[in-house]
Formats: C-alpha cells, structure tokens, sequence
C-alpha cells in the first residue's frame, strides 16, 4: 500500500483515491483474432458517470465500448454502449460481445441484456467449456422513407439505388443504399465529410446482394465511426430490407461479408420473420473472441 502511494505521488494527477475498471477486448463477428469489430467491454462499471465512460470510450477508440452495471429490469445485467462521440441506445457487435465476455462468468447460454431500446435476448452456443457462437434477437425497428437521395447519392459517389430508400431504426438508425455488384461496393470512395453534414447520428450501408449472400460497407461519420468494420444493428434491418422488397423470403437467412477494405473482415448472419410490412421477429448471429484483458485507473 505505501509503494502504491509513493508511486501515485510521483504521478501527476494521481492520487491515493483511484479506481480501477477492468475491461476484456473481444473481437465480434469473427472466430479469427485480430479480424471482425473490436469492443472493449467494462465488465463492472458501477460508479463511472456518463461523462467518463465516454471519456473511456474515446480513449480506447473502437467502434464501441459497453459498461456492464446492475440489472434494473427484466434482465441479467444492464449495458451501456458508447461509440468515441456519443451513447447509442442499442447497437448489435456491442450486445453480441457482451454477451460472450458476462456469459463465461455466469455459466450462462441465454443471457438477458437490458439496453436503452428495451431487454436483449442472447442464445449462445458451447463447445466444451467454450462459447463459439450466438444469436441475438434485436429490437423490431421502425421504417420511413428517405427522401434526400440526390445529395446521399453525390456523397457516395454513387448513380442511384436498385431498391428504395429508407431509413430503419431500431436503436441506431442506419439508410441502406443498394449497388449491382460487389466491385462497386469494395470501390467506394465517399466523400465522409458531407455523408457526416447530410445524414446527422446515422449510418449509411451501402450494399450488393446476390440471393442470401450480402457484401456491405457502414458509413456513419457522425456515429464516430467513419466506417465500421461490423454493423449489427444494420444487419437485421438488412435482413427485413430485402425480404420487404422480395429479395429474399421472409425466414431466410443472409450471410453479409463486411470489413474487408479496412482489413477487418467480419461474417453476421441476419434473418428477419414476419410479411408484408409486418416484422415478427429480427434475429443477428455471429461468433466472437477475446484478444486482451486490462485495466484503467481513473
């Protein structure tokens, strides 16, 4: 104890009264390390204020950071989700990783995760004593049409969109774009600028899809992420996007490569239940993996 007071004597604005948070960062969305969408998840983050948790989050930079804190509801835990500039009320690698981090402690395979959008249920899939994968079923969100195409379209540097375009929300709203081909996915060069000045706190997911197989980048300069490497709050309103335009039916489900062009690459599966404009059920799946384990000292 008195090294420990010697030493934060000797650092400038530390003092004998610190705390410590510990957090574990997982990759989402893959079951390669150093790949998919990296989250840093505060496993017990009782007594930060808001103010430092985004503190914590832009510190650490990733797409998102989650604070786990007591349940106060129906749930298991309660989580917070940070992106660097601001808290989402849901967002889906920050749920799935989450619940790959709380699970192992917990001995649990369905884990109940309250959020701001309401209580998250997570199914999660062992072999042996290891989690490998898991489904998680997202909030149903609202839809709306968007209306701004032509400068949407000159931001992106696209001529148009195969399918309408609208605007889903489901806790993090996101605008989904539709190209012919993969290649004019992967060549994208938007102007992130003016995509952050139109579209305000929300993503843009430009896409190609061929039957259930779906290319996609995520755009949301704005978020504070200028593009993500994976998307699951975008990946169930995919799902109900192209069933919605009969891409694919209602129950399929999507397979949608993302990440690729930041060296990330990333897999989430998608299927969205329901007909007509009537959504049942979303459901986002991928896999996971812990790279690190630390700690901050506040």
């Amino acid at each position: 104890m008195q090294a420990r007071d010697a030493l934060c004597r000797c650092i400038p604005g530390r003092n004998a009264i610190s705390r410590t948070y510990r957090f574990v960062v997982v990759d989402v969305f893959t079951d390669t390390p150093y790949t998919g969408n990296q989250l840093g998840v505060f496993t017990d983050a009782t007594g930060l204020s808001a103010d430092e948790m985004q503190m914590l989050a832009r510190e650490m930079h990733f797409s998102e950071c989650t604070f786990v804190l007591p349940a106060e509801a129906d749930g298991d835990i309660r989580m917070r989700i940070f992106t660097p500039a601001r808290e989402l009320p849901f967002a889906g690698h920050p749920t799935l990783g989450t619940a790959f981090v709380v699970s192992g402690p917990l001995q649990r395979t369905v884990l109940s995760i309250e959020t701001a959008r309401g209580t998250v249920p997570v199914a999660l899939e062992r072999e042996g004593a290891e989690i490998v994968f898991g489904r998680m079923e997202q909030p149903i969100p609202t839809i709306e049409p968007y209306t701004e195409t032509a400068p949407l379209f000159e931001a992106l540097g696209v001529p148009g969109s195969l399918l309408p375009v609208e605007r889903y929300d489901n806790g993090t709203p996101h605008i989904y774009v539709m190209v012919e081909t993969d290649a004019e996915v992967a060549a994208l060069a938007p102007d992130t600028g003016a995509l952050g000045r139109l579209l305000g706190p929300t993503g843009v997911s430009v896409f190609s899809a061929d039957g259930p197989r779906v290319k996609t980048r995520m755009l949301g300069p704005e978020l504070g992420v200028v593009e993500d490497p994976a998307t699951g709050s975008a990946a169930g309103p995919m799902a109900v996007h192209l069933a919605r335009h009969g891409l694919i039916g209602w129950g399929d489900e999507i397979t949608i490569s993302q990440g690729a062009e930041i060296l990330r690459p990333s897999t989430l599966y998608a299927r969205a239940e329901g007909s007509g404009d009537t959504i049942a059920r979303v459901e986002v799946a991928g896999s996971a993996v812990v790279v690190a384990r630390g700690e901050f000292v506040l």
